[in-house]
């Protein structure tokens, strides 16, 4: 609160100075003054602002820092239905009047969202006030210092904190890597009488290497003392640190298993593929799991794409979030995006409770920071920064149909890999969950989808990821490419946690 008294003054000094232009008789002064206007008046966006829509900016940002100290318990909890439908009119109201630059309009229906919603109230509150977030903040230029205050990423532990608790709760990751993990290891089984037990998975974003335990189990219960099998992960990073902890628990978790060797190669994510070494008759994975949603463009993801195949990998696993960002439309993304995250918020009362800390982590600093990112992606000089990056949600056919232009081909999944997906989210289910596995309404839900064979984790109506599989246009035999498209995965909540790793395996039987 205190930053926005001191930035209050700041463009009170600005109205002051406007005032007073017109008295000024010394030009020295007028031009001064004038340049401090164009100066202050570049914290607001591009919009003529008059200075009653300045003030109704400011009470606005108040209001929100009012909504963060907010009580849910002592504001009466609980929206009603015909509540939660208005709050989402409103921000259909205030994302079409800033798109239409009737700022007016569009202030007037953020400071009614900003009196009911709250971080800590039911679904439909929780998801409008991030989205109130990220439409402020297209209010605003990258300059202005309450655009930073908005738009501030969580620091690295926060979102390990975030990412760990998600992925605890919730099947969303979990279901990815568990189909994925059972299509390379479906891979390597086929390859077993020259491969010489040896499996190399390149994975392009390693996330803290989460996906991995569950592999390095099942591969573990296939070895014995005269056959060997060996496992070499190369992953990609952020930052050296998240490298070398991933690195650190990978090999300690490894070490449990006998008749297994491990190795973990960590690179950074700005540097390509060059140098790596291919052992004789190895079976390799190429791992894009929730990577080329992350590239800023249709080139990089046809240059990752080519790169990737010039690898003449035994298989390639993809998991993307399915959607509709339309990158040169601002409404069809905002609609696209409050669908999605909408369901995304729902599912979250099925796995923790309303008063949860743990789910107050995962939204802001994990969801919450993925909404506003993606209404601001575009946003005037930050389209092409990388400072606040936005996913890239695309439908399943779009990504088919990129995949194939690039040599791959579709493939059924596996008739286990589908039943032990449906086991798999039987198992996860929570203390609110009703858990459909074909049709019916209500809970987490796996579709099966034909022509080729894949699977969709959807929340009620809605489909959140699917997993799909693609072979190589090749004449290379024993080449298949695995894609899934948001597809959650196995559950790994740490990796010292064994008890549901096990589960995993004996499912499969």
């Amino acid at each position: 609160m205190g930053d926005i008294v001191d930035h209050e003054e700041e463009f009170l000094s600005l109205r002051l100075a406007i005032l007073n232009n017109s008295s000024c008789c010394d030009q020295r002064n007028i031009n001064k003054i004038k340049k401090r206007k164009r100066r202050e008046l570049e914290f607001i966006n591009t919009w003529d602002l008059n200075e009653s829509c300045e003030g109704k900016i400011f009470s606005l940002l108040e209001l929100r820092e009012s909504m963060l100290k907010i009580d849910v318990k002592k504001k009466g909890g609980v929206v009603e239905d015909g509540k939660g439908l208005h709050l989402i009119h409103s921000l259909l109201i205030s994302a079409t009047s800033i798109n239409e630059n009737s700022i007016d309009l569009a202030v007037d229906n953020l400071r009614e969202l900003y009196q009911n919603v709250s971080l800590k109230g039911d679904s439909v509150q929780r998801v409008a006030a991030y989205f109130a977030d990220g439409l402020i903040a297209r209010l605003l230029t990258r300059k202005s210092p309450f655009y930073d205050m908005i738009m501030k990423p969580p620091t690295q532990e926060e979102e390990f904190l975030a990412f760990t608790e998600f992925y605890k709760v919730s099947p969303f990751y979990q279901f990815a890597h568990f189909t994925a993990n059972q299509a390379i290891l479906e891979s390597f089984e086929k390859e077993l009488e020259y491969n010489n037990g040896l499996l190399h998975v390149i994975d392009f974003d390693i996330s803290y290497g989460f996906q991995w335990p569950s592999l390095i189990q099942s591969l573990s219960e296939n070895a014995t003392t005269s056959n060997r099998i060996s496992l070499r992960i190369t992953g990609y990073g952020k930052t050296i640190d998240e490298l070398r902890e991933t690195e650190t628990r990978l090999v300690s978790f490894a070490k449990c298993f006998r008749n297994l060797s491990f190795e973990f190669q960590g690179v950074l994510s700005r540097y390509k593929l060059s140098n790596l070494t291919k052992r004789k008759n190895e079976t390799l994975a190429v791992n894009l799991i929730f990577h080329l949603n992350s590239l800023s463009t249709y080139s990089k993801i046809s240059e990752t794409l080519k790169e990737v195949h010039d690898l003449c990998p035994s298989i390639v696993t993809i998991v993307e979030q399915e959607g509709c960002k339309i990158p040169q439309t601002f409404m069809p993304r905002f609609m696209e995006s409050l669908h999605y995250f909408a369901a995304m918020f729902d599912s979250l009362d099925d796995c923790l409770p309303i008063d949860s800390i743990k789910r107050l982590s995962i939204e802001k600093n994990h969801l919450g920071k993925e909404i506003k990112n993606m209404l601001n992606y575009d946003h005037k000089e930050g389209a092409n920064n990388n400072v606040y990056s936005s996913s890239r949600y695309e439908q399943m056919e779009t990504w088919k149909g990129r995949m194939e232009s690039h040599g791959f081909l579709g493939i059924p999944l596996s008739c286990k890999n589908i039943m032990q997906a449906k086991l798999l989210l039987k198992i996860r289910s929570h203390f609110n969950s009703t858990i459909q596995l074909d049709g019916g309404n209500g809970g987490f839900r796996v579709l099966e989808i034909e022509d080729p064979r894949a699977i969709s984790l959807a929340w009620q109506d809605r489909s959140i990821v699917s997993s799909k599989l693609s072979a190589e246009s090749s004449q290379l035999t024993n080449q298949f490419y695995d894609r899934s498209f948001n597809v959650p995965a196995q559950l790994y909540p740490s990796l010292e946690d064994m008890s549901c790793v096990h589960h995993f395996t004996l499912i499969i039987l």
